[in-house]
């Protein structure tokens, strides 16, 4: 199965005009597409089926609660499959394999350098928190909160990774927003504490799933994770990222992955 990668393209600011992949038989937006929504719209009418991946950037000055819902009913207004700790099986139209699909934003949990290092960690965040300006119940959703809703995920990807096929997919592909392993950090930054904001330590999680996509790093990877006995994991990233910045050069808007 091919699938187009796209995230990050902060259309709120950016200006990109999406094109459908030749041959991709379905798009992956995985986050940060426009923190004002509007860009979703320029995906209508898309030729192949929609999965998409919340990024920290849609729930920017919103309710926490408010936004996953809100955002939802537009996903479902437009024909696209938006996946928060869901899972869907899609049958590839070629050779009738079946691919389950993880989805979750898999928010960070401030553990990439351990928990002795989770303080740092947070303290770093703080940051990007004032940024993104998103409540919870009338509370600032911060560092803590944050970190709940990442467990959250964590658990629930483990659980669904750990689930044997028993003849109903035969490969398995995650998608998240936030990327599973520190060899996704921005070379630009490394092992700063600011990193685990962007990357969580689920290289444990790796070996069970066939092609990992995620976003919001804004820089490209592909790399792959060795598996005894078995192929090895893929993990990719496409993100485009700010042209101010120069974070573009390198994007590939016709990017396909196969799986």
């Amino acid at each position: 199965m091919k699938l187009q990668l796209l995230s990050d393209l902060h259309l709120e600011t950016e200006h990109f005009e999406p094109q459908p992949a030749p041959g991709a038989q379905a798009l992956v937006l995985a986050g940060d597409i426009d923190a004002g929504w509007e860009g979703y719209r320029r995906f209508a009418g898309w030729p192949v089926p929609v999965l998409v991946i919340a990024g920290n950037h849609e729930y920017d000055g919103r309710d926490f609660d408010q936004a996953a819902a809100g955002l939802r009913a537009l996903c479902t207004e437009l024909g696209f499959t938006l996946l928060e700790r869901e899972t869907l099986v899609l049958t590839d139209a070629d050779d009738g394999h079946r691919v389950r699909v993880l989805g979750s934003a898999r928010w960070s949990d401030f553990d990439l350098f351990g928990a002795a290092q989770r303080p740092r960690a947070e303290r770093a965040a703080e940051y990007f928190m004032r940024l993104m300006g998103s409540t919870r119940g009338g509370q600032p959703f911060g560092t803590a909160a944050v970190r709940a809703e990442a467990l959250l995920c964590r658990a629930w990807l483990e659980a669904e990774l750990a689930k044997p096929p028993r003849g109903a997919w035969d490969k398995t592909l995650v998608i998240t927003h936030f990327a599973p392993s520190l060899r996704s950090a921005d070379p630009r930054y490394g092992r700063q504490p600011g990193s685990a904001s962007f990357c969580n330590a689920d290289d444990d999680l790796l070996p069970r799933a066939d092609l990992w996509l995620h976003g919001h790093l804004h820089c490209r990877h592909d790399y792959t994770v060795d598996r005894p006995g078995r192929r090895p994991v893929r993990v990719v990233c496409n993100a485009r990222g700010l042209a101010h910045k120069g974070e573009d050069l390198g994007f590939d808007p016709l990017c396909v992955v196969e799986i």
